[in-house]
């Protein structure tokens, strides 16, 4: 009540603020699936942060059952009680993401490549083979420098057999291969600033400050990595087949015009008055 008597009238209202849910010490081990006595040895060995104390009842939150969860998945992935204490205790000392991930094993999720290329290994002639005397070392420098080439020896390894084929296949068509590597320099600003716009999106509004992740959620983060996989490539894909209809239809309708001829001068396209304001001749009626 406020100082008047009413009801409510400090603060919102309970149900515009309601109170997350909380579990006594037989509530949780029973939403957990666990004994009581396995929740509080559990608390015992730290692998829980402490509840929340009202007099002499202790209240436990979500964040609490997350956890118990994690630790269950955890035991069934053969880790000991030892090893999940330790994954606990790094990520409460703030030892960085990827450690964590290794500890809890999700380390080749969260590092796993997001692209399906397949890095080719090509000797000197090899290279010569594909691009013939466009293997210059003006052009190898530049393949270095935006790294579609690293040296692997004494041969080249490229970092993509699709870009490998596809430069190939310009080239055939008579681009030269200095211009397609300058397109391929611009494409990649490009592609960054799209990853960077699309990360900022998730990490935004659907992974939240990972600054803050408790050491449960991060399953959480490698599922939901692993469903945005083929999501950020097919909005890349349709954004490029649509730019692409776009700009393609502007070419054609820019090359019809040109190929349009022009009035001569003085004279009016059919239909339309001459530049005196007469109107243009009649063509006279066949048979006359």
């Amino acid at each position: 009540m406020d100082q008047t008597g009413t009801p409510g009238a400090v603060g919102a209202h309970p149900a515009e603020h309601p109170r997350a849910r909380e579990y006594r010490v037989e509530e949780l081990a029973e939403a957990a699936g666990i004994p009581v006595r396995t929740l509080r040895f559990y608390r015992e060995r730290r692998l829980l942060p402490p509840p929340r104390r009202d007099g002499r009842i202790a209240w436990y939150s979500e964040s609490h059952l997350a956890r118990l969860r994690t630790i269950a998945a955890l035991l069934e992935r053969g880790h000991t009680l030892g090893g999940i204490a330790e994954l606990i205790t790094a990520w409460e000392k703030g030892r960085t993401l990827g450690g964590v991930a290794e500890l809890l094993g999700l380390s080749d999720t969260l590092a796993a490549s997001w692209s399906d290329e397949t890095p080719v290994v090509l000797t000197p002639q090899e290279l010569a083979d594909y691009f013939g005397d466009d293997v210059s070392p003006e052009n190898l420098t530049t393949a270095l420098e935006i790294g579609y080439i690293s040296v692997a020896g004494e041969n080249a390894l490229h970092t993509s057999r699709r870009l490998l084929d596809v430069s190939a296949a310009l080239v055939r068509e008579g681009v030269p291969l200095a211009a397609v590597l300058e397109a391929g320099r611009r494409v990649r600003t490009h592609v960054d600033a799209l990853a960077a716009l699309f990360t900022d999106v998730v990490k935004t509004h659907v992974l939240g400050p990972l600054d803050d992740l408790p050491p449960e959620q991060m399953q959480r983060v490698s599922d939901t990595m692993q469903r945005l996989r083929p999501l950020a490539k097919d909005i890349v894909d349709a954004e490029m087949s649509l730019a692409m209809e776009r700009r393609i239809r502007a070419e054609v309708d820019a090359w019809l015009r040109r190929r349009q001829p022009s009035p001569a001068p003085g004279t009016a396209a059919p239909g339309e008055e001459s530049l005196d304001g007469a109107a243009p001749p009649q063509r006279p009626a066949e048979g006359l």
